[in-house]
């Protein structure tokens, strides 16, 4: 759990977070998550600088980062999920891409369109679609709750004159999957705009094939695996608990429960693959691009080999991420 010291904040976040304080003055986790990523012009992704990369100035790296391999792997996945279904009649649009950079930039593919959808654009998707996405789903709002032995406490902010620090209240309005008892000292923080967002997406009128990238665990695995919570900050290639520190300068994280993704999906008509590791879902379904790569380059270890390296091995991106596919027939 990160420290209740006060963290400052700019007037504007200050104006912004005040708007979502309740009588008693708290503050919800998933409201301050909202504000501080995503503040029209104080939030951290609202923020005109690289943030994703190898550099020591930017925040994080991920599969993106490797250049155009990851993306050929992904655009050959998609054709062998895609089966005998014609490629060119599939719009492929990518949700929540830095900078509005695709992962197929650069990179040859068969589809009838590529497109990039920023955090603002809520478009309905309509039509044949590919919807993909790398990293979208960890960075949504949620909230954080900590066991008392019998009741649960939510875990949010509080606003003073000198800033924000943490704050807790007895928890109401209990999100359906918790427990009635909340073991002492065990936190959950539930992630409900990852589940909001994959409700909206599964709703919309489109058919075709759903691909997320990310971390994430089981609902099972978030309730008896994780007894500090798993909302992290990023900075400059660090992770702290600190997460009301540096507000708008740092990434906040929240790993996404499958299994909401996964029902919302079924619930909505479509057949859901099992969740997979990065490793395991590339070397099923991009075999044969994987193996063109080493072949072509297996007397060296050039970057693009290097970069193949790092998405695969299980010590790297290999098996810190994972990934869920899931099709929709045409009603």
């Amino acid at each position: 759990m990160g420290s209740s010291k006060t963290s400052p904040v700019s007037p504007a976040q200050r104006e912004a977070l005040q708007t979502h304080a309740d009588e008693q003055g708290f503050i919800g986790f998933d409201a301050f998550m909202e504000v501080a990523l995503y503040h029209p012009t104080e939030g951290y992704y609202r923020r005109n600088r690289d943030r994703i990369g190898r550099d020591p100035k930017t925040d994080f790296f991920t599969s993106s980062s490797f250049g155009p391999v990851f993306g050929e792997l992904v655009a050959a996945s998609v054709e062998k999920l895609l089966g005998p279904n014609d490629a060119s009649m599939f719009r492929f649009i990518e949700l929540g891409a830095e900078g509005g950079r695709s992962v197929l930039d650069g990179v040859t593919h068969p589809f009838e369109s590529v497109e990039t959808r920023g955090p603002d654009d809520d478009t309905a998707l309509s039509g044949a679609c590919i919807v993909f996405s790398n990293e979208l789903f960890d960075a949504q709002p949620c909230r954080r709750f900590r066991g008392d032995g019998e009741n649960w406490q939510e875990i949010g902010v509080g606003l003073t004159e000198e800033g924000i620090s943490e704050t807790v209240v007895t928890a109401i309005d209990l999100p359906p999957d918790l427990p009635t008892c909340g073991p002492a000292g065990y936190h959950v923080d539930y992630p409900t705009g990852a589940r909001e967002l994959i409700k909206r997406l599964a709703h919309d009128p489109w058919h075709g094939l759903f691909l997320a990238f990310d971390y994430g665990k089981s609902r099972q695995e978030l309730l008896s695996e994780t007894p500090q919570g798993t909302v992290r900050a990023y900075q400059n290639h660090r992770q702290s608990t600190d997460v009301l520190a540096n507000m708008g300068q740092q990434d906040l994280t929240c790993h996404i429960c499958w299994d909401h993704l996964t029902e919302a999906l079924t619930n909505a008509g479509f057949f859901s693959q099992p969740v997979v590791f990065q490793e395991a879902f590339l070397v099923k379904n991009a075999d044969q691009t994987l193996s063109k790569i080493m072949t072509a380059e297996a007397g060296q270890m050039s970057p693009r080999k290097a970069g193949l390296m790092q998405l695969l091995h299980p010590s790297s991106l290999g098996q810190k991420f994972q990934v869920l596919s899931a099709w929709r027939d045409k009603s």
